[in-house]
């Protein structure tokens, strides 16, 4: 059972589905894009508790995939507790999906470095925080996701408008927010890190990627880490992981610095900057290594077969059943693909579907990734 079916659900749907797994895909809304290759669907509302242990007796399924973070994770002790498997665990879910407790776990608990961090629930909160950790600092919604809610504050004048923003942009029902230190980094990165049920941890190469509205617009892989800051980035993630239990992939970002790597958030699933090892980088991509993971089957190494990058395509009004323009130009390219992930409305800024670009290692990465930039910029979102 799938508990989120965006276009990360549906890639691992395609992967799960390949190895013989039937799949019940649940959303918010009917005709989600994993809903479309799996088995069985749902629409409920994953924040009601009731609802959501209806569907679990319903189905009664053997393992359960939380692919967004709105989702009433405190019942998912109850479920493993019944012989249900929760990916990666029922912990690692319910730590990941509150930046508090991931954050705590990582700084307080396990020694990790991170950025100076305090939390807020009301408006005065904020100021006082704000005048803590001092000026520019970032502010999050301790639950979102796709960096909603995020921004940073730049003057005292900006505190107000980054509290309503948060707010707004914040998942569930938790209205707290936390307040970060502003790294001054030169990297920031993806670890794709696959912890195995039996098998040894194993780490995909760096992915770099950059944002915009707190939303990732391209990623490209390899990105070049040096030796030392890998170490100690590939020390921290297994660290936090294990701690975490459990089998699966997980997203886990740093920021690198001058003084070092910084442990920022992590995931405990497909990370939307992975979308780049569809492309064929690796031997394997993220929703494959994560199949694999989860089913508890073996994975005997992960290879970079080549350079890649991933950039969005984005829809730019309100709309409904959207159709593209561009694609066959698009393909005209080599070292290119496309995927449309099938969502069936569009809002402002809403990632309808992503470009891919590769070549071999002996390419500039830089020239990869300005490729797919310049090809998803001639793809436009058409709507009703």
């Amino acid at each position: 059972m799938l508990l989120g079916s965006g276009e990360l659900g549906k890639e691992f749907v395609i992967a799960v589905k390949r190895l013989g797994q039937h799949v019940i895909a649940v959303d918010s809304y009917e005709g989600a894009p994993a809903m479309q290759v799996a088995d069985q669907f749902e629409v409920i509302n994953m924040l009601d508790g009731a609802a959501l242990d209806a569907i679990v007796s319903k189905h009664i399924p053997d393992i359960i995939v939380p692919e967004i973070e709105a989702i009433r994770t405190e019942r998912f002790y109850e479920y493993e507790k019944n012989g249900i498997q929760v990916v990666p665990s029922a912990k690692a879910a319910n730590f990941t999906m509150n930046r508090k407790a991931i954050r705590d776990l990582a700084a307080k608990e396990l020694g990790v470095k991170t950025a100076n961090y305090r939390y807020a629930t009301t408006l005065d909160e904020l100021r006082k925080s704000v005048s803590e950790v001092g000026l520019p600092c970032v502010v999050k919604p301790l639950m979102s996701s796709s960096g909603k809610g995020q921004s940073v504050i730049k003057t005292e004048a900006d505190i107000e408008k980054s509290w309503k923003y948060a707010v707004e942009g914040s998942r569930g029902d938790i209205m707290e927010v936390i307040v970060e230190e502003f790294i001054s980094f030169h990297t920031e990165i993806t670890l794709l890190t696959v912890t195995q049920k039996n098998g040894p941890t194993l780490f995909c190469e760096p992915i770099g990627h950059r944002q915009e509205r707190g939303d990732y617009q391209e990623s490209w892989q390899p990105q070049f880490v040096s030796h030392e800051h890998l170490v100690e980035a590939q020390q921290m993630a297994d660290k936090v992981t294990k701690a975490l239990t459990g089998s699966g992939i997980w997203g886990v970002e740093f920021f690198l610095g001058n003084d070092g790597v910084y442990f920022s958030e992590l995931s405990p699933r497909p990370h939307d900057t992975g979308m780049v090892t569809l492309g064929g980088t690796q031997n394997l991509s993220e929703f494959e290594l994560h199949a694999r993971a989860v089913l508890g089957l073996p994975i005997a190494e992960i290879v970079q077969e080549k350079i890649g990058a991933s950039a969005v395509v984005l829809a730019d009004k309100d709309g409904i059943n959207p159709t593209f323009t561009g694609i066959e130009e698009a393909l005209t390219n080599t070292g290119t693909d496309i995927r449309i992930f099938g969502k069936p409305t569009t809002r402002p800024y809403r990632r309808m579907g992503v470009v891919l670009t590769y070549g071999d290692l002996s390419q500039d990465v830089q020239a990869i990734k300005n490729k797919a930039i310049a090809i998803a910029g001639g793809i436009k979102v058409i709507t009703e």
